[in-house]
This record gives structure tokens, sequence and C-alpha cells, in this order.
């Protein structure tokens, strides 16, 4: 039986891969700010599925709040780390205050960071354990600083795939893109591109299982990633403009 860490995983994608974890009878650790909707997920998870469940209470994009869940990680055992916890912002750069543009990559790009780099002396000294983070087809193209933050979390899974290769440990970028995700839809795209909280969860877990270095549910949303990835740039940033998938 494994333990996951899943931050934001309280609502969304989050919470799916919570409740996937559970299903298949490993013990979970939700990390989340909202300590009511904490104890109130983690009640449910346990009643449905019979495993132990712990709360996590911490804000991640503050030091402090990082800094408890290092501590967490360095001194329990954790198998899994989903790095799921982050939000986008209604603004674009640069028209959102600098401050709240600051706190959004802390979250993207800081928090997986630090949470990752606790994580992993644990999981090579047992050799074996997965890492999945979730970035965003917006990561694929010229889209914002939220896209540039999802950019460099590919980027950076990527990388350390390769690094823990030897070592057993799997990493793995999930890129989804609009999902379903209980957040009240963009009225401007149609119904039929979005996707469910399990078909991107389900796809995720498959694609961890066969090595894949990223993770990309939809056909539509494959053959976005495929078109972007070959598209000249001019061409990829005027896609970005137009539509940009934002999981």
């Amino acid at each position: 039986m494994a333990t996951a860490l899943i931050t934001g995983g309280t609502s969304g994608i989050g919470l799916g891969f919570a409740s996937r974890f559970a299903a298949d009878g490993h013990d979970v650790v939700l990390v989340a700010r909202d300590r009511s909707r904490l104890d109130r997920t983690a009640a449910g998870l346990h009643d449905r599925h019979g495993v132990r469940v712990e709360t996590f209470s911490a804000d991640l994009a503050t030091p402090d709040g990082c800094a408890a869940v290092q501590a967490y990680l360095r001194t329990s055992t954790v198998d899994v780390l989903v790095n799921n916890a982050g939000h986008s912002l209604s603004q674009p750069y640069p028209r959102s205050p600098l401050a709240d543009e600051e706190g959004m990559l802390d979250l993207l790009v800081r928090a997986p960071l630090r949470l990752t780099h606790a994580a992993i002396p644990g999981m090579t000294a047992r050799g074996n354990g997965a890492i999945l983070n979730i970035a965003s087809v917006a990561g694929l193209v010229p889209a914002g600083t939220y896209g540039a933050a999802k950019a460099w979390l590919i980027h950076f899974s990527e990388s350390l795939r390769l690094d823990l290769a030897p070592h057993g440990v799997r990493v793995l970028a999930v890129c989804p893109g609009f999902t379903e995700t209980g957040a009240p839809r963009a009225e401007s795209v149609p119904g039929w591109i979005w996707l469910s909280v399990d078909h991107v969860v389900d796809r995720a877990m498959r694609d961890l299982r066969r090595g894949k270095p990223r993770s990309v549910a939809g056909r539509h949303f494959r053959l976005y990633a495929t078109a972007v990835h070959h598209a000249p740039r001019r061409l990829a940033a005027r896609m970005a403009r137009s539509r940009t998938p934002k999981g």
C-alpha cells in the first residue's frame, strides 16, 4: 500500500487524483488551505474507501506553508507526490496586480520546486516513487505568465524524469486542457471541448504506467498539442491568443 500526497486535493483535478488513489487502496495526504473543507473531504474519502486520510492545512503560496509541507515530506514515507495546487488570474499581464502575479508564480513554480526537492531523497533511497506535476496545455504555447509558469513545470518534469529514472522514480507532466473542475465554465468555449476530471486522471495514470513524459487527455487536445508543437512560433502565438486551454 502506497501513500500519495496531493496538493490542492479538495477540489477539481486534485480531488480526482485523491479519489483515484483512495479507490485503489492507497493512503492519502491532502494539502489545502481550508481546514473545514479538508476535514469534509478526508471524511468522505475514508468512508467510501476505508483508507487512512491525513490532512495538512497550508498555504503553499507562502514560504512558511511550503516549509511545513517540506518538513512532512522529509520525515514521512510518501510514495507519490501530486503537485496540483494552483490558479490562473482573471486579467493578463501586466493588468493584474504585481503581488497577484508573484503569488501565482509562488504557487505554480516555487511550491512544486520546493516540495519535489523534499520528496526526492526518500523516494530515491527506497528506489521507488512517482511525481506528477499538473501543468496545462497552456504551457505549450505563448500564453502569458500562467502559460510561462506551466511551461516551466513541463520542462522541469521532463528533465527530472531523466535524472530520476535510474533511481526508480517516475515523473510525469500532466497537461490538461479545459476541464470540468466545478468552477464556472468559460462561456466562449463550446461544451464538446470540456473534459471530465476522471478522463484527465484516467489518462494520466495510464501514461504514468507507460513511462510517458507528458500526459494530454482528450483526442482534440492531443491534436492541439501536436499542432502547436510543429507550427511556426508566430502561428502558435496566434493560436494561443485565440483560445488557450487552461487546466
